[in-house]
């Protein structure tokens, strides 16, 4: 726990059993069994042979284990989790709400869409203050999913990107950066990916010569809450989010 944010990492563990090594302990099962028996084995018990076999592998399987954080800044009523996807997240979140017995959570509701938004900073090239256009947007069709078109390393503004948008297609994902400190990935569900710390933030709020772990550990968490804080709170003003009661976390 620092600054008013909590810190928590959830584990879950997964056995692993590779195809080929239940494909051949099933062939061997079928074949003991009609060896014995003289007969062949149909397609039904050939499910239930598997399923034994299954049972049979799984104490002796390996284990992998995957671990997601996630913070909660009790000052601003946001749950953060660092996950791959939504699947993920919701999965850690459950965990929560399993532990806790209630967790009053839910996603960012924006009062208009994030693609429009998002549209109109790249077609007009003014942004809130403290956010800047990086270098990368993905755009869609409105009246097609299918019409996808990916940019990187490109400059926003050029007129390449402007014909798209003409033509009717909206930013859905946008790269940004929030006061030259840390640069991110906006999607269309408010989602961030690909956050990055820049390296004259890392060299003036770490210090360098920590060698402690656990102090290492509070140091880049405090650096981390506090850029996300601001973060949050402008783009919550921005989308005009519901909610802000902090004891409902979203």
């Amino acid at each position: 726990q620092v600054a008013d944010c909590l810190l928590v990492c959830a584990r879950r563990q997964e056995r692993l059993l590779p195809s080929s090594v239940v494909a051949e302990s099933l062939d061997e099962k079928i074949a003991e069994i009609e060896d014995r028996e003289a007969r062949t084995v149909g397609r039904k018990e050939r499910r239930q042979v598997r399923d034994e076999v299954m049972l049979e592998l799984l104490p002796r399987a390996f284990t992998r284990s995957r671990r997601v954080c996630a913070y909660l800044d009790r000052q601003t009523g946001w749950l953060l989790v660092d996950a791959a996807s939504a699947k993920a997240a919701e999965e850690v979140v459950d965990l929560l709400r399993d532990t806790l017995g209630s967790l009053p959570v839910h996603p960012p509701r924006p009062a208009q869409p994030p693609e429009l938004l998002m549209t109109r900073w790249v077609t007009e090239g003014e942004l809130p203050m403290g956010l800047e256009l990086g270098d990368e947007c993905e755009l869609r069709d409105a009246q097609d999913e299918r019409a996808l078109v990916r940019c990187r390393g490109h400059d926003l503004a050029c007129e390449e990107i402007s014909t798209h948008l003409r033509s009717g297609k909206e930013v859905t994902k946008l790269a940004l950066a929030w006061r030259e400190g840390l640069a991110f990935i906006l999607q269309e569900d408010l989602s961030l990916k690909r956050l990055r710390f820049s390296d004259e933030l890392l060299e003036a709020g770490l210090d360098q010569g920590l060698e402690d772990e656990a102090a290492r550990l509070d140091a880049e968490f405090i650096l981390m809450t506090g850029e996300l804080r601001g973060l949050l709170e402008r783009l919550e003003e921005v989308f005009a989010l519901s909610g802000g009661d902090p004891s409902a976390p979203r």
